[in-house]
């Protein structure tokens, strides 16, 4: 089954920096081991944000004079992080791909009436596993003054995500958005709907399989039917889990028998070196004994001191290796 995958976080000020160098691949280093940097230049915008997000919110505040009460603890923007299960991109065309994060955005700028005005950036990532869209927004909600009962805009994070239900109206709207485009995807599990902290975005950007237990606790249970179809179509979704999973032990087979083997050369290879540097250093030491000796011979054959004669044995061979080197150049 694929799955359609919307996830809201809300931020206060202070933390749109962090988020900006995130999505714009500002950083240099990432703890995240599944963002590849040699590919990040394939990453692109549906809405692009030059400044830091905190300087356009800013900027948008000015610009449309929106209303609201900003404290420091107060947030002031959200996210949408959108993606499907990983099995719906395998094989997608980049076209469609881009298409399906087109898609959602439309769906942003029109869901509550946003506006897409209040779209900060919209960021698609192609440089981790699964394909996923960071989208930064204002959640301004459209009222009235109470003093003036004028139409205004309010930014206020409490009021766009109002009501208990919130969270399942956005799932129910995004999924009937989506397929409605012509994308063929599953509605994910409402049970124990809610937004994301800052903490749990990690599991949603490192792209693991979204976990919807009630789901997952139907597909383990032995079907009791004996109605045809269902049990050729169950079948047909076994064998190409089955499939997926196969595909996925090779590869991970063929890296591991690879590490294995290179550990194997490795070991037999240092073991080699290890081995060869002993002899050099019992060459070694038994030439400067050699030599000592010779010196000492020499010295004692013609009645000349010793070191005078290794002193001049240095300079007779330093004046021979630049005698060499000019001859090389030469």
């Amino acid at each position: 089954m694929n799955y359609a995958i919307i996830r809201n976080a809300k931020y206060q000020a202070n933390k749109l920096s962090l988020i900006f160098r995130h999505n714009e691949r500002k950083n240099t280093y990432y703890s995240n081991k599944d963002i590849n940097r040699k590919v990040s230049n394939i990453n692109y915008s549906i809405k692009k944000c030059v400044v830091p997000y905190s300087k356009k919110l800013n900027e948008l505040k000015r610009e449309y004079n929106l209303r609201g009460t900003f404290k420091g603890n107060s947030n002031v923007a959200c996210e949408y992080i959108i993606t499907a299960s990983p099995d719906f991109f395998e094989g997608l065309a980049d076209d469609e791909i881009k298409r399906y994060f087109e898609t959602a955005y439309k769906f942003v700028c029109s869901f509550k009436n946003l506006g897409e005005q209040y779209v900060i950036s919209a960021k698609v990532h192609m440089d981790e596993s699964t394909p996923h869209m960071h989208l930064v927004y204002l959640p301004v909600v459209h009222t009235l003054d109470k003093k003036s009962g004028k139409p205004i805009d309010k930014l206020c994070c409490s009021e766009f995500w109002k009501g208990r239900n919130s969270y399942k109206v956005l799932q129910d709207n995004f999924y009937r958005y989506m397929t409605k485009a012509g994308f063929n995807l599953d509605r994910g599990d409402t049970e124990d709907n809610k937004h994301l902290k800052i903490s749990d975005l990690k599991q949603v950007t490192n792209y693991e399989v979204q976990k919807y237990q009630k789901q997952t606790t139907k597909m383990e249970q032995e079907m009791q039917t004996e109605n045809v179809e269902v049990i050729k179509k169950e079948y047909k979704r076994v064998i190409k889990k089955y499939n997926t999973l196969a595909r996925q032990y090779t590869r991970i087979k063929v890296i591991s028998d690879s590490n294995v083997s290179n550990y194997e050369k490795v070991k037999i290879e240092n073991k080699e070196l290890k081995e060869e540097n002993e002899e050099l250093k019992s060459n070694v030491s038994f030439l400067k004994h050699y030599i000592d000796k010779t010196l000492e011979y020499v010295s004692l054959l013609f009645d000349f001191p010793k070191e005078r004669l290794r002193s001049l044995v240095n300079l007779f061979v330093k004046e021979s290796d630049k005698n060499e080197s000019s001859i090389r150049k030469e």
